[in-house]
């Protein structure tokens, strides 16, 4: 038995849309009969891509979240189709029936994803399923994880504890996208873009010097995380909770020690942080 599913490592996609343009390559025009109809040129993308702005000036940031059909185990879209519309297949991979499907509308609202789409003309709803007829012929990737040039994308079978997706999947800090809807995905998350806290730290007797080496303590939220300033200045802490309050201690031999607390609510820059010698 097989279980068919993406890791997504958000950390080292680049935003180069491949696998975008993969997927539309496929399906645009190419209908595969029993596994789903032609892609239409305007309104579907069975690969996403969400871009995550954050942060602000001097300190912003773009990340980039991959986001194809989750393959849920507790598939939403299931619920309203009819006659076997939808179905889960024995390896795990969540199928819309091109033709037994038509004219179930339902089937696209019921996504909490927003990643099924309706096709107009033919009157059905469509989306990813992990190129099936491609792996049916023996192919080993779907064609979006071919495509991808950093590694961000890794397919493969869950079930086969020596694969590169279990192994991956056992090693890192996996997690749902969007864990709230509760539908137990198949495709998997690494590095899902949380809140940042970054700093400059300035030596009030040096002006105009650098302060690197200085050791920045972050404590709150349930975590203790240490770090040391670069050679700019600057620190930064990744991966903090959504509106929980935190505090920085910030020491350098021959200063006094500065702390400050802050929360959450966005991503924070604290500019310059001034250290006084003792």
């Amino acid at each position: 038995m097989s279980t068919y599913s993406i890791l997504i490592d958000v950390k080292k996609c680049s935003g180069c849309y491949n696998c975008f343009l993969a997927c539309r390559d496929e399906y645009f025009g190419n209908e595969y009969p029993g596994y789903s109809a032609a892609q239409p040129l305007n309104g579907q993308f069975w690969m996403q891509i969400q871009e995550i702005e954050r942060g602000e000036y001097p300190k912003p940031k773009l990340d980039y979240i991959p986001r194809p059909c989750l393959h849920c185990q507790d598939a939403p879209c299931m619920g309203p189709a009819t006659g076997g519309a939808v179905y889960r297949r024995k390896d795990g991979i969540v199928m819309i029936d091109p033709e037994k499907a038509k004219g179930q509308r339902g089937i696209v609202s019921a996504c909490p994803y927003r990643v099924i789409y309706w096709n107009s003309d033919l009157q059905v709803p469509q989306k990813c399923n992990l190129c099936a007829h491609r792996l049916d012929e023996g192919e080993k990737l779907p064609r979006c994880v071919e495509s991808c040039p950093t590694g961000a994308l890794v397919f493969g079978d869950l079930d086969d504890p020596t694969s590169e997706i279990a192994i991956l999947a056992a090693t890192l800090p996996v997690e749902d996208l969007h864990p709230e809807f509760a539908t137990k995905p198949l495709v998997k998350y690494v590095g899902i873009p949380k809140r940042f806290v970054a700093g400059e730290v300035v030596l009030k007797d040096k002006a105009g010097e650098c302060a690197p080496g200085v050791q920045v303590r972050l404590t709150g939220g349930g975590l203790e995380l240490s770090t040391t300033t670069d050679l700019f200045g600057d620190f930064e802490f990744e991966g903090l909770g959504k509106n929980q309050c935190y505090k920085l201690t910030l020491t350098a031999a021959g200063y006094a020690d500065a702390s400050l607390e802050f929360v959450t609510t966005k991503d924070i820059n604290l500019g310059e942080i001034v250290l006084a010698p003792r």
